[in-house]
């Protein structure tokens, strides 16, 4: 089942400069994990050592923030749509 996920320009250099990548994953978690098995090194820069989520990092599914439905849990289904968003701190 695959969904594509949108990478922010600070992180398109691990994933082979490409601004978006089409994964499969049941969950948000394990669509990281298999962004981690092809991409090395993207999981540490999204999630923290307990596979949560990172303050700064957002995740918007089909427009809707994982953070008001099940998180790093919430369930995929083939042709979602993923936006990792990071936050930018400024003012």
């Amino acid at each position: 089942m695959p969904v594509k996920v949108r990478i922010p320009t600070p992180l398109q250099k691990l994933v082979d400069k490409q601004a978006e990548v089409s994964l499969e994953g049941e969950n948000i978690i394990g669509l990281i994990n298999n962004m981690e098995t092809r991409y090395p090194g993207i999981k540490e820069r999204i999630c923290d050592e307990h596979d949560k989520l990172r303050r700064f990092v957002n995740v918007y599914l089909n427009g809707e923030d994982i953070r008001f439905m099940d998180a790093e849990q919430t369930k995929l289904k083939s042709g979602d749509e993923i936006s990792i968003i990071p936050a930018i701190a400024g003012g």
